[in-house]
């Protein structure tokens, strides 16, 4: 295999979507998740894909996303700001095309739900939408948005206020079985992926040979 080396100059000239799929890419597999919000004054429900959920710490268990630029309108934003909730659910294998569906720009006053076969679902203790179909859920309350100067975009983060798990998924040590619940990946823009684990292995210590966990 031949390495092909790609200095900033070149990558900046490049045609742009293939500049986009490239730098999207580079970085690896990205958690796939379809977070849901609902507009104060309508109660008309939002949801879209992100691929950039990541946790912050857990205690405050805390979680964030990156926003793009909000130069245009961002129904997710604009909800998320004014209710202080919502919600974040892992995409798995039976619902992939309905969720990168709801990548599809669609005017404010048309909801996602009502484009695809995913079905908005309510807890008693929230107020933001849930995904029915998704096995994992998350419910979180906004608590800070971060301006990213570089490009315009915000880091996003919240504080988690509800988990929603299959029992099954739930291992004994506090371990999320992701292969369980058929969790998907990104990879780029549009490409979905079923990771598979190759192992678990004991916390590292210096000068201690690693060892895996036994399940």
């Amino acid at each position: 295999m031949s390495n092909r080396v790609i200095q900033r100059e070149e990558l900046l000239e490049m045609e742009h979507l293939f500049r986009i799929n490239l730098v999207n890419s580079i970085t690896g597999y990205k958690s796939a998740n379809l977070i849901g919000t609902l507009d104060e004054a309508s109660h008309q429900t939002n949801l879209a894909v992100f691929s950039s959920v990541t946790h912050f710490g857990s205690k405050p268990p805390l979680v964030g996303f990156v926003l793009r630029p909000t130069t245009v309108f961002r129904g997710t934003y604009n909800n998320i700001k004014k209710t202080g909730y919502y919600t974040i659910n892992h995409i798995n294998t039976s619902i992939i095309e309905d969720a990168h569906h709801t990548s599809a720009k669609y005017p404010s006053e048309i909801s996602e739900f009502d484009q695809t076969n995913l079905t908005a679902e309510f807890s008693n203790e929230f107020v933001a939408p849930y995904v029915k179909e998704a096995k994992i859920k998350i419910g979180v309350e906004f608590k800070q948005e971060i301006p990213i100067e570089l490009n315009g975009t915000i880091l996003i983060l919240g504080q988690i206020k509800e988990l929603i798990i299959p029992e099954e998924c739930l291992l004994k040590d506090g371990f999320l079985d992701l292969n369980a619940a058929e969790t998907v990946s990104i990879s780029g823009l549009d490409a979905y992926h079923l990771p598979k684990r190759l192992a678990r292995f004991e916390y590292a210590r210096p000068n201690q040979a690693i060892k895996k966990i036994k399940e």
